[in-house]
């Protein structure tokens, strides 16, 4: 692959492979010391599980004939020397089309037909693979392989009586439906098609998102609800001659307008600047027109100047296919990719890194923690020890007597830690109480059902507002109940700290913040959708809320098996050092005592005892010495960076 993307990307991948690399090695070298534990294991596990399931999602949003399938084409397909995703003159893309790499799936092109849209199913669209059609992609056959990808924009021809159950009636603009001189209705063929295939840079975790039209997104929830607010990055296509339209500024208001600190998110690309190549204007001229327009539409859309990028997405394609420098530099493809490239790769290297160092610093604090924990255990038996040299019973009796009260007053603290202990897990009862996946499942089957009985808004609002309401206490139920385990936790930690000497920093902070946040993300989606007074609603107008409110449903419950998980990571993660310490320094009493006994019974044996120690606590040097070449090796691997494509060029 030539193209500044895919030289980009591969740059990321390899240095995410680096990170994986290390914590690998990591984890080896903690099997061949013995310090691993089933929590460390499957820590770094999930560290490893994440690094190699990262995906990096890029939607392309775009009205119908603004040349977006053609800008895919140009950034990732240049290297077929051909157009894979269907373009010319008129709408295109059909349909929304996911391209992804799943090895576990052969190549092929999935479709789900428009007939589901009728269907008065809640089933989530991707998982239900009975619906869908499959299309064997032959990757040895270019021109079969076009043929497939052909088959995003078929159409069908409808009464409007069905077009009308399928949510595309004619009398709305930009539906996706065509009346023709007939009287008959043509509607694409699919709703959604899903494309695996094994492009390079989808193989590396990418995922490019075509989505077409405002009534696409309007008419398919998952989009509104789910894949466009977790894209990492929406790139919205204009076309240069046109500007910004009113459709074009109801899409961007309504899906993709975000607050100016995550403005980063986002790149609108005028694209078609070709039609101002006309023979009649000097390049000053075309230069200072495209100027004008990327000025306007940054006002129009409230971006800053620099997210605003002019291209010629035909051009360059034909420049990369027929390798033509020129043509190439003129169409301004390259400065977008580069931008692209740059701008996304870097703000996900910086997550991923973030992610990476956080977990990474965690299980390094925790080994680093037993082995000083260890070492101090050493070190104290080592000065009682050689304490007694040239003493007499008299003194070694009492060393033990020391010993043994120091033992029976830990002993004394477990059964009190028991005691909270009990509390802790009556608290973490309640928290999966809130956080239950049957209680949800409760709610939410209560408001299909009134969505299946109603017909008229002022029940079916209230029916929907109740649920949000129940969701809400939940989560803040929830919340309440881990900061009051936090506090439980802190003053546990402290206690065993000062009144034993445990190594113990702070425990793990958690906050169920990003799901209240995330909650009142598909609240305000839900809002936004049913703010308007309805008395009765149509057969598809109900179909519609149906589906809609059934994916706002099916994001709730990612949510919180998300929190679920969470939740289970952080309890396990807060209490597995302070029950690690205590075992360690049980352990540590038990052979002090020991030690002394042997040696009130044999003083002969005090030297063996003593060159022992001295073993342990050389060991155990070596071992934290090797943890800090570790250490040093991971962070040098997640600071590790290339250099800006644009820099390189």
């Amino acid at each position: 692959m030539g193209s500044g993307l895919a030289k980009r990307f591969n740059q990321y991948s390899a240095w995410r492979d680096n990170v994986a690399g290390r914590a690998v090695a990591y984890r080896n070298w903690l099997e061949e010391n013995e310090l691993a534990d089933a929590h460390t294991e499957a820590q770094i596990e999930q560290l490893l599980t994440r690094l190699a399931d990262d995906k990096l999602t890029i939607a392309f949003v775009a009205e119908f004939s603004r040349g977006k399938s053609e800008l895919i084409n140009a950034l990732f397909f240049s290297d077929y020397g051909r157009r894979l995703l269907p373009s010319s003159a008129g709408r295109t893309t059909m349909c929304p089309t996911e391209l992804h790499w799943d090895p576990s799936m052969p190549p092929s092109i999935r479709l789900l037909p428009i007939e589901t849209r009728a269907e008065q199913s809640d089933g989530d669209l991707q998982r239900d693979s009975d619906q869908w059609l499959t299309i064997p992609l032959e990757l040895s056959d270019i021109e079969a392989m076009v043929g497939a990808f052909q088959r995003v924009r078929d159409t069908k021809k409808v009464s409007p009586t069905v077009a009308r159950s399928f949510g595309l009636c004619s009398d709305e603009p930009s539906n996706g439906a065509v009346e023709t001189t007939d009287g008959v209705v043509e509607v694409p063929s699919w709703r959604y098609a899903v494309i695996n295939f094994p492009h390079p840079l989808l193989q590396q975790g990418v995922v490019i998102l075509d989505t077409p039209g405002l009534n696409a997104i309007g008419t398919e929830p998952e989009l509104t609800i789910n894949l466009l607010p977790n894209a990492h990055a929406a790139v919205f296509v204009l076309a240069c001659d046109t500007g910004v339209t009113q459709t074009d500024a109801e899409v961007w208001q309504r899906h993709l307008a975000v607050a100016p600190g995550r403005h980063a998110t986002r790149m609108v690309v005028l694209n078609k600047i070709d039609t101002l190549w006309d023979g009649m204007r000097s390049p000053a001229d075309i230069d200072g027109e495209i100027d004008k327009q990327m000025r306007y539409t940054a006002e129009v859309l409230r971006l800053p100047r620099e997210r605003i990028f002019a291209a010629s997405a035909q051009k360059g394609l034909l420049a990369k296919i027929t390798n033509n420098e020129t043509l190439l530099k003129r169409s301004r493809l390259a400065h977008l990719e580069r931008r692209l490239a740059d701008d996304l790769i870097s703000r996900k290297q910086q997550i991923v890194r973030e992610s990476a160092r956080y977990d990474v610093s965690d299980l390094l604090i925790g080994t680093r923690t037993l082995l000083e924990t260890r070492l101090h255990g050493v070190q104290e038996q080592l000065n009682e020890l050689r304490g007694l040299r040239g003493r007499n019973l008299d003194v070694v009796e009492e060393m033990m007597i020391k010993v043994r009260d120091e033992k029976e007053d830990f002993e004394h603290a477990l059964r009190r830690f028991q005691a909270l202990r009990n509390v802790y897990s009556q608290q973490t009862n309640r928290l999966f109480t809130s956080l239950g996946m049957e209680a949800l499942n409760e709610e939410t089957k209560r408001v299909l059902d009134a969505l299946r009985e109603r017909w008229f808004s002022p029940g079916l609002k209230a029916a929907m507002l109740s649920y949000f309401t129940a969701v809400r206490q939940k989560l803040n139920a929830a919340d309440k109940i881990i900061r009051e385990i936090q506090r439980m936790m802190d003053t546990m930690y402290r206690q065993f700290a000062t009144e034993h000497g445990l190594q113990l920093s702070a425990p793990v902070p958690f906050s169920a913040y990003r799901y209240l946040k995330e909650f009142e993300r598909l609240e305000t989606e839900f809002q936004m959708e049913f703010d308007k007074p309805l008395v009765m609603l149509t057969h598809e107008k109900m179909t519609l809320t149906q589906k809609f409110f059934g994916t706002v449903a099916r994001q709730m419950q990612r949510m919180y098996q998300i929190a679920n998980r969470d939740v289970e990571a952080w309890l396990r993660a807060v209490m597995s050092p302070l029950e690690k310490q205590i075992r360690e320094h049980q352990l540590q009493l038990r052979r002090r005592l020991d030690s002394i006994k042997r040696i009130h019974h044999a003083t002969d044996q005090l030297e063996d005892r003593v060159a022992e120690l001295e073993q342990q606590e050389s060991a155990l040097m070596q071992q934290l010495e090797g943890l800090r070449h570790i250490a040093a090796d991971m962070e040098r691997t997640l600071d590790a960076s290339d250099p800006p494509l644009a820099a390189a060029a």
